[in-house]
C-alpha cells in the first residue's frame, strides 16, 4: 500500500481551490452565489476526530501488543488495512473539499461587509481548518500503523 503524499494533497487542494474560485467567480457574475453549509466544517472535525480517535485506540493497542501485557488485544491485519484506507481516502476528500471550499471563501473575501456573506466566508474557513486537521489525523493513523522496514530484504537468499 503506497503512502500518502503531501504534493499530491496540496496539488488537490490548489486546483480544487482555483477551479472553484474561478467557478464563484462566474456564478456571483450571473446571480448570487449559493451558501456555504454550516455542517460543512463539522462533518469534516467529526472525521478528524473518528480518524485521530482510531489511531489512538490503534496506537495503545499495538503499545500493549509489543510489551506483552496480559489481556492485550492484537491488531487485525485487515483492521489495520481498511484503517489505513480509510485515511488515505479521507484526506483524499478532505483536500478536495478543503479545497473547494477555500476557493469560495477567497471569493467571499470581496464582500465582507455584508453580514451574511461574513459569515459564510468563515464558514468556509473553518471547513478548510476541518480539512487540514482530516489531513493530520489521517498522516498520524497511517504513521501509527506503518510496518517496521525489512533490513534482510536487500540480500539474496544463501544456498546449503
Amino acid at each position: 500500500m503506497k503512502q500518502l503524499r503531501v504534493k499530491v494533497l496540496a496539488g488537490l487542494f490548489v486546483v480544487a481551490g482555483v477551479l472553484s474560485w474561478a467557478g464563484a467567480r462566474l456564478w456571483e457574475s450571473f446571480g448570487t452565489l449559493p451558501s456555504v453549509p454550516l455542517a460543512a466544517p463539522v462533518v469534516l472535525a467529526v472525521i478528524a476526530a473518528v480518524l485521530l480517535a482510531t489511531a489512538l485506540s490503534l496506537r495503545a493497542r499495538l503499545r500493549a501488543q509489543r510489551e506483552r501485557r496480559p489481556g492485550a488485544k492484537g491488531v487485525e491485519p485487515m483492521m489495520a488495512a481498511r484503517a489505513v484506507v480509510f485515511g488515505q481516502a479521507s484526506a483524499l476528500v478532505a483536500a478536495l473539499v478543503a479545497g473547494m471550499y477555500g476557493g469560495v471563501g477567497v471569493q467571499l473575501l470581496g464582500v465582507l461587509d455584508v453580514p451574511a456573506r461574513r459569515d459564510q466566508a468563515i464558514y468556509a474557513g473553518c471547513s478548510v481548518l476541518a480539512g487540514a486537521a482530516v489531513v493530520a489525523a489521517a498522516f498520524f493513523l497511517e504513521r501509527v500503523l506503518r510496518l517496521p522496514e525489512d533490513d534482510d530484504t536487500d540480500t539474496p537468499a544463501q544456498t546449503a
